[in-house]
């Protein structure tokens, strides 16, 4: 036995049929607001880094300074979510920006969170193996965006797994280029 080698588990591997949850994928910019554990600093972050008004993403840490006091009602830890509308990507026809968190399960229930966010909106949940992808699809570029009523160019959809905690998504357009690649696919 060689003691400079890490032992490292096997994962365990999560069941197909679990149950999934499948939101609208709003085209906007990332965002996350982190509460500290003493719940007396909020941050405001992109994707990628820390963000503060100076160096801000779309007015979203702006926005977060601004909230400050309603957001702690998100109490400690990283709250994911997108920062959409007006300025931001597709702009959905709005006037106005809003982050939308993307932990259904925690703040579908606008009682539950503060007044400032919202939340992504479920298309479908249950199990995995009953998912179907080209109906969900197909309904919300029918029907139109559900978390801006009215605009007809939604981007596509997030599917959640619950048991394997990993995220997918398929886009209405373009779905086989990679993000960033404007050229035609082949």
């Amino acid at each position: 036995m060689n003691p400079s080698i890490l032992f490292e588990e096997f994962p365990k591997i999560a069941r197909y049929s679990r149950e999934v949850v499948v939101t609208e994928k709003l085209d906007g910019t990332n965002g996350q607001v982190y509460v500290n554990d003493t719940m007396t600093e909020v941050f405001a972050g992109s994707r990628s880094q820390w963000i503060k008004s100076d160096g801000d993403n779309f007015g979203f840490a702006r926005w977060v300074t601004e909230h400050r006091d309603e957001l702690l009602k998100l109490g400690p830890g990283r709250h994911f979510g997108e920062w959409w509308g007006a300025g931001i990507q597709r702009r959905y026809d709005l006037k106005e920006k809003r982050f939308s968190l993307f932990n259904t399960h925690r703040w579908s229930d606008a009682s539950t969170r503060p007044a400032c966010c919202g939340v992504v909106p479920i298309l479908w949940q249950g199990p995995f193996d009953q998912l179907n992808v080209d109906d969900i699809l197909g309904k919300l570029k029918e029907g139109g965006s559900v978390a801006a009523p009215g605009f007809m160019k939604p981007e596509g959809i997030v599917i959640f797994h619950t048991a394997a905690q990993w995220l997918l998504k398929k886009t209405i357009e373009k779905d086989e280029a990679p993000k960033g690649d404007n050229r035609e696919s082949r």
